[in-house]
């Protein structure tokens, strides 16, 4: 609470017979121009003012702000409430826990380790889709999880009563994201007698799916998190706000998802990171709520900070909708109203840094693959554009023909395309008896490898590369937009009545948002026809967009191994990297839920919807894609029908009570957690091993060796431990050497509490590829103390013994993905001491400063190749001792010495960019500095 009102701002808001304090954003001239999310900041400001750490010259800073100006102001924000998910949410309760011992030992209280702030957690990844395609597919994957997940489920709920102001909401509730936006977020927060503006960070990047409600938030790495949880401010910098104009409307046949794509495409060209994203203009009010929601929840894929809606008429509708009380709807709109932040069609409109615009109408089909997010692919170029692409992943000599005209497999409509007698398009030769060599966009002659398969219900198919073997509708981005899900719906219902299967080679599975989903689809009487194609419900959480997709069938998975096939999947989600979605996989594609049915329905990526039939109905007649695509009256009479405010009341009227096996979990008792040795999912972290009162003076960086040396765009999915843990890699061994057997390894993300596992799993991504050795992917590196190829872990081990400190190379856009806080924290628990690259995505930057690892980049123009670096030079970096004497040098001196003796000398950017964070790295970490500050 503000214990310093400079501008005389605090007032009384009167509503509903009910007074609230408030801080007016009226009562600072200047204020009034800003843009919606600045005026959020401001207020924040406003209402924490307190003379020391944030001071009415933030505030001055905030009302004189120039749009073109490159952000240069450090401001203290602090966020309302702190949301979380399990994966990442487990290692923050962890901390919490180890910190309550760590505040003992240096004589403080332990009880003073409480969020401080509303903390909420949502368990919503640790269901694995191991059984699908079949009616108790829920049920058999809730009990695996329970299974798996023990110990973990029992050390939360014991955090859950250990702790102040910490909520958990149990499995299969729903994906946090959703559940934030259907339930936990209050839009305008009400607390100590104040309203003010909901904010808040959260431990996923998707966090920015509750902009669409118009609150500001955006996610953060653990350690971010949990300093929040404690009170401790972020440090940001005033940023630069893109104001994206929206006009007209979304034509039929389009979908969310198709907007956001082409959204995410447009931001990541222009150039949004670090920056606020702001939707403006007459077309914004065109968009429903779910679909605000889906566009804010790719910000992290366009790469900005927030990507928010200011909030109207249709946000309180959404509210009214999913259950909120009419006292709160009459507070969000009259606070907004009073402070300036409803959006007004009549307003001037405000001010940004920049400017976009997508006149919706122009909008078409999409998907986006094989690897990025960005990478949109109007759905009518998908089969050239595949054509092009699988050539990156498979031998380009492997040109077979097709079988009487089409692979066998496929329906034999589709044999049509490709006529037997047309030896171009077979892909076989050209006339002349010699073989094609396939090019970029030859559809024709691009390379296959038929492989028969003969499936566990005696099934005999055939297996090629680009056959979609995951088709799933799952993730937060799309999974509870009632526009997309029951386009799907009626595009299945319409696909069982033309006589239509999915193919049988397809894993097929459904992974609501939220209960709500099932709710609808029940009333709308839909399931049958989902559940017909495969579609059945797995589970409530993310699933395979996290890569819990789970296995493939055995003999599906022994043919992609044993032939080298490159197949795909394809998924309603936000995050198609690659080795992130399944072991198997080498290309996924993000797609709308219905364009996932339809895939599922090809069965291949070599498949033009336009030309090519699914398949043929009862009277032999083809049937396209379009004869089965629902049209807009149809999903919204069905919307209509189908959704009410009852079911998200219904659904949320004890949401933290969680079911029978959640309630029968033996909840642990004490201020203090009782660590057990045995256990492999929760150990006590080493973070506050030794640590004194004072810290330690900065060192500079002497005789390091480089434990990686990686390329461009180089993800915390290729760096922080995710998916399934392999038998024979350094955490199966960890694993199997403490009694656990195979079967029970469980997940990286359910492990996240154990940090033995963790580290063992850093820089592990099967697809990482370090450039210190040749045509070897993986979690390898040269060990330069054995003199030989060696796990990343075990060769850390040996600098570690030996004394060395290490560093990683990188080139641009290092860092960039949702898997936050163990890249950073096993980076820091491998020994490495600095990261240089050329460039970095800003919330890795900042979470490698909060455990206490150097960000550093190439002087600008230059990389590792142009200076001739290879990685196999001792590395001295001198300067950053400055820090000691409260000075953040803006570069230093790095010297890379090679084996000849040769001396390679460049000046390195520091990335240290705020005095908070300068503070953070002299403690050796954010925890640190928290644990510090709450003893003193």
């Amino acid at each position: 609470m503000s214990s310093v009102d400079t501008f005389g701002s605090r007032g009384t808001l009167s509503v509903s017979g009910k007074d609230y304090e408030i801080f007016r954003l009226s009562a600072v001239e200047g204020l009034e121009r800003l843009p919606y999310s600045l005026k959020v900041l401001a207020e924040n400001l406003l209402r924490t003012e307190d003379g020391a750490n944030i001071t009415a010259d933030h505030v001055r800073a905030l009302a004189s702000w120039d749009p073109q100006a490159e952000p240069d102001t450090e401001i203290q924000f602090t966020p309302a409430r702190v949301i979380m998910q399990d994966f990442t949410g487990v290692p923050c309760v962890v901390d919490l826990a180890t910190m309550r011992e760590a505040v003992a030992a240096l004589g403080g209280d332990p009880d003073r380790i409480n969020p401080l702030a509303p903390a909420e957690m949502v368990i919503d990844h640790s269901v694995q889709i191991d059984v699908a395609g079949r009616a108790d597919a829920f049920a058999r994957n809730v009990e695996l999880e329970y299974q798996r997940n023990h110990e973990r489920y029992q050390f939360l709920r014991w955090g859950q009563t250990a702790f102040d102001d910490f909520k958990v909401v149990p499995p299969g509730t729903g994906i946090v994201h959703q559940v934030n936006i259907e339930y936990l977020a209050r839009t305008i927060m009400t607390r100590g007698g104040q309203a003010y503006p909901d904010t808040c960070v959260g431990t996923d990047s998707h966090t920015t799916m509750v902009n669409g409600l118009g609150v500001l938030g955006w996610g953060v790495g653990g350690i971010e998190a949990e300093a929040a949880m404690l009170g401790q401010p972020v440090s940001m910098l005033i940023p630069r706000v893109v104001g994206f104009k929206l006009s007209g409307s979304i034509p039929s046949g389009v979908t969310a998802t198709d907007v956001v794509l082409t959204i995410t495409q447009m931001l990541r060209k222009h150039g949004v990171v670090g920056k606020f994203v702001e939707f403006y203009g007459a077309g914004v009010a065109q968009v429903p709520l779910a679909n605000r929601a889906t566009i804010g929840n790719m910000s992290p894929e366009f790469g900005s900070t927030a990507a928010i809606f200011p909030i109207d008429s249709v946000t309180v509708d959404y509210l009214r909708l999913t259950g909120r009380s009419e006292e709160q709807l009459a507070l969000v709109e009259a606070y907004a109203k009073e402070q300036g932040l409803w959006l007004d069609a009549d307003a001037a409109e405000p001010q940004f840094s920049e400017y976009l615009e997508l006149d919706l109408s122009t909008v078409v089909p999409s998907i986006a693959g094989p690897k990025r997010p960005q990478d949109r692919i109007e759905l009518s170029a998908a089969k050239d554009s595949f054509a092009s692409s699988i050539l990156d992943y498979v031998d380009a000599t492997e040109a077979a023909p097709f079988r009487n005209g089409s692979l066998t497999g496929l329906d034999e409509a589709s044999s049509e395309s490709f006529p037997a007698s047309d030896p171009v398009a077979l892909g076989h030769d050209d006339g002349t008896g010699e073989p094609v060599a396939p090019v970029h966009g030859d559809t024709a002659h691009r390379p296959h490898k038929v492989t028969p398969v003969t499936l566990a219900n005696g099934t005999t198919t055939e297996l090629d590369h680009g056959h979609v073997v995951i088709a799933s509708i799952t993730s937060c981005t799309n999974t509870s937009n009632p526009s997309v899900m029951l386009a799907a719906a009626l595009l299945a219902k319409k696909a069982v009545e033309k006589g239509l299967e999915a193919k049988p080679w397809v894993k097929t599975s459904m992974a609501p948002g939220s209960q709500v989903v099932t709710g609808y689809y029940e009333k709308a009487g839909l399931w049958p026809y989902l559940e017909k194609l495969g579609f059945h419900l797995v589970g409530y959480g993310c699933a395979t967009c996290i890569g819990n997709s789970g296995p493939l069938a055995d003999e599906v998975s022994a043919a992609v191994n044993e032939h080298d096939l490159s197949v795909v999947s394809v998924l309603s989600g936000n995050r198609n990297f690659e080795g992130r979605i399944n072991p198997d996989v080498k290309m996924n594609y993000l797609a709308s839920p219905p364009l996932v049915i339809a895939y599922a329905l090809a069965g291949t990526m070599d498949f033009d919807f336009d030309t090519q039939p699914l398949g043929l109905d009862e009277d032999g007649i083809p049937v396209f894609l379009r004869d089965i695509w629902p049209t807009p009256e149809e999903v919204q009479t069905t919307i209509d029908g189908s959704i009410d405010r009852e079911m998200f009341e219904a659904d949320y009227a004890d949401v933290f009570k969680g079911d029978e096996r959640w309630r029968a979990l033996e909840v642990p008792t004490g201020a203090t957690f009782a660590w057990d040795e045995q256990s492999t999912y929760v150990r006590k972290p080493p973070y506050f091993d030794g640590m004194e009162a004072t810290p330690a003076p900065v060192a500079d960086i002497t005789g390091a060796r480089v434990l990686a040396k990686l390329g461009d765009s180089v993800t915390t999915d290729h760096i922080s431990p995710a998916g399934s843990i392999k038998p024979d890699s350094p955490a199966g061994t960890y694993l199997a050497e403490h009694g656990v057997e195979r079967r029970d390894f469980n997940s990286y993300g359910s492990r996240r509490g154990n940090h033995e596992v963790m580290i063992r799993g850093t820089f592990a991504n099967i697809r990482l590829k370090n450039q210190l050795l040749d045509g070897v992917e993986g979690g390898f590196t040269y060990n330069f103390v054995k003199d030989a190829q060696d796990t990343i872990y075990d060769a850390a081990q040996d600098y570690a013994a030996a004394g060395t400190p290490l560093v990683v190379l990188g080139g641009k856009e290092y860092g960039s993905g949702s898997s936050r806080d163990w890249a950073a924290k096993g980076t820091a628990l491998l020994g490495v001491k600095a990261v240089i690259t050329e460039s970095f995505e800003r919330i890795h930057r900042s979470n490698l400063i909060g455990m206490g690892v150097l960000p550093l980049q190439f002087p600008v123009g230059q990389n590792a190749g142009s200076l001739g670096l290879d990685g196999t030079e001792v590395f001295d970096i001198a300067g950053i001792t400055a820090l000691n004497d409260g000075e953040t040098p803006s570069t230093v001196a790095v010297t890379a010495t090679k084996a000849d003796g040769s001396v390679v000398a460049f000046d390195a950017v520091v990335r240290i960019d705020t005095p908070g964070e300068a503070d953070y790295y002299r403690n050796g970490g954010i925890l640190q500095y928290v644990l510090r500050s709450l003893v003193a």
